[in-house]
């Protein structure tokens, strides 16, 4: 945790470097963008894969209900997939 006095001197730094240089700003915050959609991606592989097991394991309707759920995440990651390429 950062002090309210060294808070301040980050938020200067940061912002006097994305004035200064906005193309490596723009390249930092596309490698954060790229690492968030891998994790997005690792967790809808790990919930598609654990489907059948919820559904064995807690129902059809609770299945059902997951795949509606993994189905609208994989037309989300879909419509927006240029935002984690």
């Amino acid at each position: 945790m950062l002090s309210k006095e060294d808070q301040r001197r980050f938020e200067q730094i940061t912002r006097h470097l994305r004035e200064s240089d906005p193309a490596f700003f723009a390249r930092l915050d596309q490698r954060a963008r790229l690492r968030h959609g891998r994790w997005l991606l690792l967790l809808t592989i790990v919930l598609w894969a654990s489907l059948p097991a919820t559904t064995v394991v807690f129902g059809r309707s609770a299945g059902a209900a997951c795949a509606v759920v993994l189905l609208a995440n994989a037309v989300l990651m879909w419509r927006f997939r240029q935002r984690w390429l």
